[in-house]
């Protein structure tokens, strides 16, 4: 087959795909061996796959073997997973994981007591191996954090109350480490686990939660600024982008017939190119599928969809996978906007193809450009967020906070003392930033009260601007130098003044 031609190569690419995505884990359970009793581990491959895939190939490879809880906070979580906690300094406890990282898979399942979910430093794809068990209600976690399984027995439950429950010190590492180590990490079968809880769906936020009434789940994504709704009960994935022509999102549906239904979307840079210039340079690139007699156009036309301009190819085309031949039947709506084009595709064999139509055709009609300003700055999601950047959005100070997003990213997470500074310090700040967020949305004075107090910090902050920072020797001079500096403006300064003023 010609695999310049795009539909096929797309077709193609979506039925592979979707064959082996459907091979998922539903009948896989992981139990964590512990001293004080074994956690066993459901999954919600639906809503995070890769982290799925991660956790049971670690557990498979004996990864988690002779690791411990390292942090245990009762009322809140216990986390493991880190191999450094097998025999390295317990300094660097907390630092450890696999050498490769995983990309987020933020999902709307609450953090609620029993959850497992992905334990990770300031940059949002830094999961390796460490996760957390929800011990009490942490709904302040939600949407930041990758939920991806829960316990589910009763000696799972209680297993979590006795590791919460041990002698800790002052800094959360457990006395006796013995005591809240996972022995051996085991893969079983689902029937063969006699004693599961029979436990609903998990609950989930209400911004973004899964609509009966349409049997729909939506999904946004803040990196390209969409929002659309995929069928209910469909596998979603974020793949690797292979090539500017590879899908960015893919739904696989429950196999029909020969195989998965699919829908993706592409999204790509229009660089200054007309929806007719996209339309003739797609033209050129079925031509030698059309040539072949490998594709059959059947219709082509311009429409509108939701004030966007957009053209509609429906198509059928023949491919070959492991020497069988199959009848793909497709649609592909080309969404123009000014600065980029977004590719929706829905494939499935020609015989089923009808059946799902309409489910596509639902998600066309949610598909939304958002906004810069409601889908990328997290200081306007409703519930919680930020508060440095609730009190700075919209005012003088928002160019300032996204200096200093770069700073961390570019210059304090490419250490690894900045990087473990940035853990325990998101841990401390997300714990009472989101009530401060929502306090500042509901109190314009309040809000203008804490821009007026984070200013002094934002400007010794913006010194890592205009210095060089190459070595760890460096990223910890000039970090507890500011540190100090902090400190010294908003207590021991105050503390002088008041201290003068009483005399």
């Amino acid at each position: 087959m010609n695999k310049i031609f795009f539909a096929v190569t797309v077709s193609l690419l979506l039925v592979s795909f979707g064959n082996y995505a459907f091979a998922q884990y539903d009948d896989k359970l992981v139990v964590l061996e512990t001293n004080l009793g074994n956690i066993t581990i459901d999954f919600f491959p639906n809503d995070a796959p890769n982290h799925v895939d991660n956790f049971i190939g670690l557990a498979e490879s004996g990864f988690y073997d002779g690791v411990i809880f390292h942090r245990i906070i009762p009322g809140f979580m216990i986390q493991g997973g880190d191999p450094n906690t097998i025999s390295g300094d317990p300094n660097t406890w907390g630092t450890g994981g696999p050498s490769t990282s995983i990309d987020a898979e933020f999902n709307t399942i609450k953090h609620n007591r029993g959850i497992v979910s992905m334990a990770r430093s300031a940059d949002p794809n830094s999961g390796g191996s460490q996760f957390f068990i929800i011990h009490g209600d942490s709904n302040f976690l939600d949407e930041q954090y990758t939920v991806f399984g829960r316990i589910v027995t009763e000696e799972s439950f209680g297993t979590l109350d006795k590791i919460a429950g041990v002698e800790i010190e002052p800094i959360d590492r457990p006395v006796d480490p013995e005591q809240v180590k996972i022995t051996k990490a085991t893969i079983v079968n689902r029937f063969d686990v006699s004693n599961l809880l029979e436990l609903q769906e998990p609950e989930r936020t209400e911004s973004t939660a899964i609509t009966s009434s349409t049997g729909n789940q939506k999904y946004e994504s803040p990196e390209h600024e969409i929002g659309l709704s995929v069928p209910e009960g469909w596998l979603l994935q974020n793949p690797d982008k292979i090539d500017e022509n590879s899908p960015d999102v893919i739904a696989v549906g429950p196999k029909i017939g020969v195989m998965n239904p699919v829908i993706s979307l592409t999204v790509q840079q229009t660089n200054q190119r007309t929806l007719d210039d996209l339309i003739s340079e797609k033209t050129e690139m079925l031509k030698p599928g059309i040539e072949s007699g490998n594709l059959k156009i059947i219709s082509q036309e311009k429409i509108t969809i939701n004030g966007n301009e957009a053209y509609v190819t429906n198509a059928e085309g023949i491919f070959s996978s492991n020497d069988e031949e199959f009848d793909v039947k497709f649609k592909e709506v080309m969404i123009y906007d000014t600065e980029k084009i977004y590719n929706l595709a829905y494939s499935n064999g020609l015989d089923h193809f009808d059946s799902q139509l309409p489910r596509f055709e639902e998600t066309i009609d949610s598909f939304e450009i958002l906004s810069e300003d409601t889908s990328v700055d997290e200081s306007i999601e409703e519930g919680g967020g930020c508060l440095i950047a609730t009190a700075a959005f919209g005012s003088e100070l928002a160019p300032q906070v996204q200096q200093l997003r770069e700073i961390r990213d570019d210059t304090i997470l490419s250490t690894k003392s900045g990087t473990a500074f940035m853990s325990g310090f998101n841990q401390f700040y997300y714990s009472f930033s989101p009530l401060i967020a929502d306090l500042e949305r509901e109190n314009p004075i309040f809000k203008e009260a804490v821009k007026f107090s984070i200013t002094p910090m934002l400007s010794t902050l913006s010194i890592l601007n205009f210095v060089e920072i190459n070595s760890e020797a460096k990223m910890l001079s000039f970090g507890i130098g500011i540190i100090l500096m902090n400190i010294g403006m908003y207590f021991v300064a105050p503390a002088i003044i008041i201290h003068k003023i009483r005399k």
